[in-house]
């Protein structure tokens, strides 16, 4: 019994630690001018077998699952926090980056592999595959805080949380023609196919579903909002898998049907979501960092290579790719370069690389390692100089803080109302208008008026200015008629 108490103690005591570690590094990762991902895998590599070896992780099985929940998450709350109204108009750039520029940096890195590595063709094309796309976790957590100009941070977020199914399938493929006698080239193609669209139809259906029912279902405590919406991101990606379709992809599609619906608790729920993504951010690239063992990523003939194999992805395969596949965009010279360089590596790739361990592939350690050497070289020099190169390339954007308007509902008990915090921007209809003079629809009263942190008094004539939060108390039937009232002609709308 004692023993029992024990290891159930070491265990929550290592997983504060390694918490506390992973917020501290977060807050200094910038100082030090190091992406915080990399602090996060130094203190897996210094935590796993090859270190201290206080968090051996010895089945690579157990770790490809941590790291799929993990970008689940992430992936939810990215497509959570993006305004579809930004990513709209790129989307068709941020499907082409997502495939096209995808298989063609697998191809350019496969053949300069095939020529520097001893390895056979396919087993070239698999290592191509394997770090041909970038990492919604890196792209998510390097953009936070950048203010990149608005279609350029939504081609490499929309890229990023698309082009999984591109990689999965270069990479089951790579796999299958390595170890199947007889593998199928038009069942293949017909998989790809499926995974994009299915995946694509799965998350439209179940996030217009989510949002309905976290809409529809009164729940009696706020707190339980949140999990009731991560839920649906883990049955959308199991439904999409079972479906062979792919999970990836659908959750990020049904993450922004979610997030750009009006929805109760939407604070909370953000709130809640980021902070679970850091979470999850830390727990997978340590986890991923103690699977690695130091002397083998870190020998001579794995940093050689891997230079050599990352300075090509860096300065020829990804412009060469982002280039062909953005023509006809509109992007600017310097608009094509910062893509060219924003194309990071990062937790998807060492995920993907279990899988040829798993299937038994040959040379899978090679693979693995170089892989892993890739993905800390990308980290290391594209994420720490993605903020001055913005800024030299003048790729930045001015301040967009206050650009649109935030509605935020909450359920009033089990009473038919809702109190509804709404942050007025510029184009906000209201704005100019006075308090007392709105035409609110009946059954509903403004509360509230903050201004700057001071709470005015709202029976008073008081002009309403960009940045005031109104909170008002409406009937529930009535909030679509409050909401066209004070957005009027003038704010975008989101999907409903």
């Amino acid at each position: 019994m004692l023993s029992g108490y024990l290891l159930s103690d070491y265990i929550l005591l290592l997983t504060g630690l390694l918490l506390a570690c992973g917020v501290l590094v977060s807050k200094f990762s910038t100082r030090l001018g190091v992406p915080s991902l990399i602090l996060f895998i130094a203190i897996g590599m210094l935590m796993g077998s090859g270190g201290l070896n206080i968090l051996p992780l010895g089945n690579v099985e157990y770790v490809q699952a941590i790291g799929i929940l993990a970008l689940v998450i992430i992936l939810f709350e990215g497509g959570i926090q993006t305004n579809w109204s930004v990513i709209r108009p790129v989307a068709g750039t941020a499907l082409s980056l997502a495939t096209i520029t995808v298989l063609l940096t697998s191809l350019l890195l496969a053949g300069f592999a095939y020529v520097l590595l001893d390895l056979t063709m396919t087993e070239a094309f698999l290592l191509g595959a394997l770090v041909g796309s970038t990492d919604a976790a890196a792209v998510f957590a390097t953009l936070k805080g950048k203010n990149i100009k608005p279609n350029l941070s939504a081609s490499m977020e929309g890229e990023a949380g698309a082009n999984d199914p591109m990689a999965v399938f270069l990479t089951l493929a790579a796999i299958e023609l390595l170890t199947s006698p007889d593998p199928s080239y038009a069942l293949m193609a017909g998989s790809f196919l499926w995974q994009m669209t299915g995946g694509l139809l799965i998350g439209l259906v179940l996030g217009k579903a989510g949002s309905y029912a976290v809409n529809k279902i009164n729940m009696d405590a706020g707190g339980l909002y949140p999990i009731f919406a991560i839920s649906f991101a883990f049955i959308i990606y199991s439904s999409a898998q079972f479906a062979l379709a792919s999970g990836f992809l659908a959750v990020y599609v049904a993450a922004l049907v979610i997030g750009n619906s009006e929805l109760t608790y939407r604070h909370s729920i953000t709130t809640f979501h980021e902070g679970f993504a850091w979470m999850a951010q830390i727990v997978m690239f340590i986890v991923l960092g103690a699977l690695a063992t130091p002397e083998d990523i870190f020998s001579w003939g794995v940093i050689w290579t891997g230079v050599l194999l990352s300075f090509f992805i860096m300065f020829i395969a990804r412009p060469a790719a982002v280039f062909l596949s953005t023509i006809g965009s509109g992007f600017s010279l310097n608009d094509r370069l910062f893509l060219s360089w924003a194309g990071l590596r990062g937790a998807v790739p060492i995920i993907l690389a279990t899988f040829p361990i798993v299937a038994g592939v040959d040379n899978d350690s090679i693979i693995f390692n170089t892989v892993f050497f890739i993905v800390l070289t990308s980290a290391l020099i594209q994420g720490s100089t993605i903020a001055p190169l913005s800024n030299k390339l003048k790729v930045t954007a001015p301040d967009t803080k206050d650009e649109h308007s935030s509605w935020e509902l909450v359920n009033i008990g089990k009473t038919d109302a809702k109190l509804v915090e709404y942050k007025a921007s510029k184009r906000s209809a209201i704005i100019g208008h006075h308090v007392n003079s709105l035409n609110i629809p009946e059954e509903s009263a403004v509360n509230a008026l903050v201004r700057d942190g001071e709470l005015l008094n709202t029976d008073a004539n008081i002009e309403i200015q960009p940045g005031d939060t109104l909170f008002i108390l409406v009937a529930t039937r009535k909030k679509h008629d409050l909401k066209q009232m004070l957005d009027g002609q003038k704010e975008k709308k989101r999907f409903s």
